[in-house]
């Protein structure tokens, strides 16, 4: 079986001089590629390098909502001409979002917007952060709608707002989330929607699984997380497997 961690933070100082480790760890158990996205303007330039050495990594470029500040308008103006200028280099626009315990949400909607109109400029999708947000992404996405889909990273919510994206043509990001038993809201997505809604992912370093909570998460928890959503699923494992990778070479065209 094959697998692909659609979102990890292989690049942040976590993994600092056991990138190569982690990733050897991580083929260990099939997980053939990572998708790694951006946070900040300094960190997207320095993934252009990092995925040079790392090739088994893809990229996106993006301003998390966490990384905003008052120059952020002109780094958007920034991102765009970075974005556009290594544009063969991404797979995807993000990490983006509304987060409702970040401070300024009229700017974090803004920069969301400029977002999706550089996705749909460059033809790629989103990948978009959410925390206590749903309704202000769909705000959003009838303001400019999003072209090429995504995929809601850390999916958490109920089966309405799932439905929601799928029919957008995003995918919903399963994680760490899903690991714990009181997540059920969520769990009960996994278990109700097609097969093909879904990619899975880990987040690494953060969004720990249950069981490892306080320790930094790594790509190789992936398994922990495909783990429960066999499950959830009635599928075969290997069904399962091939849907969740097939899902995420579609998405991001690799």
């Amino acid at each position: 079986m094959r697998f692909i961690d659609s979102h990890c933070h292989l690049d942040f100082a976590e993994f600092a001089d056991k990138t190569s480790q982690q990733i050897a760890d991580a083929a260990s158990f099939g997980i053939e590629k990572l998708i790694v996205p951006g946070v900040s303007l300094a960190q997207c330039k320095r993934l252009i390098d990092f995925q040079q050495v790392y090739s088994c990594c893809h990229i996106a470029f993006g301003l998390h909502p966490y990384f905003l500040t008052p120059d952020s308008r002109q780094e958007m103006a920034q991102l765009v001409d970075l974005a556009t200028r290594h544009r063969e280099r991404l797979v995807a626009i993000g990490e983006c979002g509304i987060d409702s315990q970040c401070a300024d949400l009229p700017l974090q909607q803004a920069i969301f917007t400029d977002h999706i109109q550089l996705a749909n400029m460059l033809e790629l999708p989103l990948i978009v952060h959410h925390r206590q947000s749903h309704h202000l992404i769909a705000q959003s996405f009838k303001q400019t709608k999003p072209k090429f889909g995504g995929v809601i990273h850390a999916f958490s919510g109920s089966r309405q707002q799932a439905q929601y994206y799928v029919n957008l043509g995003f995918k919903l990001g399963l994680g760490g989330t899903i690991t714990y038993p009181r997540a059920k809201k969520t769990r009960d997505v996994v278990s109700a929607l097609p097969l093909s809604s879904f990619v899975i992912e880990t987040d690494a370093p953060s969004m720990p699984v249950f069981g490892y909570q306080g320790q930094i998460n790594t790509p190789a928890r992936l398994m922990d997380v495909f783990k429960h959503v066999c499950q959830l699923r009635s599928e075969p494992k290997e069904e399962i497997a091939l849907s969740l990778y097939a899902s995420s070479c579609e998405l991001f065209s690799i």
